[in-house]
């Protein structure tokens, strides 16, 4: 047998497929060491963004950029931004509004970051279109294919980088939302125990964020914000909704609801919150539940495609081999 002919198995060569498994298991395998040597205390950064936000409130300070006394670079660079955008015909209100609420809801806390993503919108069609259409049809960088599938080529490029802003903001959304929902009754089971030891709402507020910073540090972030807003605010009822538009879910809101109706009508906040907590978490069992149903019919697909196959190499490899070598000798 020749020394310099590797031996083959479903026509790929073995020794080629085991050093390209070998490089992506050593890439894993670094990139795990980086992911956990440097992990970040969010707390940090946490307690940085509530501290800004103190700052600003008590300099009478709640949404406007323009009555800063002190900018950054990056509210210079939004302000040149919105120079520029402004010059366009670009900017609507509303769209601005709803710009910056999906940015809180996502836990970022700079609006001036609006500007940034509508930039993006326009931009990115621009600069990712014109260059799927001068590959398209000046360069014919796919000659094989028909002028259907480079319409559709250039139309996709088009659509998807419109929407890539939006898409990645949706997306730090519903992360975050979920991240949210998880810690939700705990959060609550904790008011209770505040409310029942006779602390007020903004000092309950205070400690739960305290408490499950570093468990659940967005739902903490939340409500230091929360606490801080109910201590500096005007009108409580603001800081409530304040919270309910930062955090994109039903739950939130229904807590709202009630912490709001507590305020005006002074119904015993302990025995709602109670109740809330345990519907919270009936939710949340039913959602395992469901979860755990699907199970089956989702391990389908992966079942058939991963594991049979492996089974398959792992049973018929040797076999293969013995038979391919049988052939090489016969020749």
């Amino acid at each position: 047998m020749n020394p310099n002919v590797h031996p083959t198995l479903l026509g790929f060569d073995v020794i080629w497929v085991a050093t390209i498994l070998s490089a992506v298991a050593t890439m894993a395998v670094l990139v795990a060491i980086y992911a956990a040597t440097t992990v970040k205390d969010p707390m940090a950064r946490r307690v940085k963004a509530l501290n800004d936000r103190r700052e600003q409130l008590k300099a009478g300070i709640v949404a406007s950029t323009n009555k800063r006394k002190k900018l950054t670079n990056k509210n210079e660079a939004a302000d040149r931004m919105r120079s520029f955008l402004g010059s366009l015909k670009m900017l609507q209100d509303d769209q601005i509004q709803k710009a910056q609420i999906k940015l809180g809801q996502a836990g970022i806390r700079t609006k001036d970051l609006a500007f940034f993503i509508i930039f993006a919108r326009f931009i990115l069609p621009v600069v990712l279109g014109g260059t799927a259409i001068i590959a398209v049809y000046v360069f014919n960088a796919f000659p094989s294919w028909g002028w259907f599938k480079h319409y559709a080529f250039v139309a996709g490029t088009l659509i998807l980088a419109y929407k890539a802003p939006d898409i990645w903001l949706k997306n730090k959304v519903t992360k975050r939302s979920h991240m949210v929902r998880k810690g939700l009754p705990d959060a609550l089971d904790l008011l209770v125990i505040c409310a029942e030891a006779g602390l007020t709402v903004d000092a309950a507020f205070g400690r739960v964020a305290r408490e499950l910073g570093k468990a659940y540090p967005e739902l903490g972030d939340e409500f230091g914000l929360t606490a801080i807003e109910l201590g500096f605010l005007n009108e409580r009822r603001q800081a409530f909704e304040n919270l309910a538009q930062r955090v994109d879910l039903e739950s939130i809101r229904g807590v709202v609801t009630t912490m709001i109706q507590t305020e005006k009508y002074g119904t015993p906040l302990a025995s709602a919150l109670r109740v809330l907590s345990a519907e919270f978490r009936n939710d949340r069992m039913m959602r395992a539940e469901e979860k755990a149903a699907r199970l089956p019919a989702i391990m389908t697909i992966p079942l058939i495609m991963f594991i049979l196959p492996t089974l398959f190499v792992v049973i018929l490899g040797p076999a293969a081999c013995s038979i391919n070598d049988s052939f090489i000798h016969g020749h």
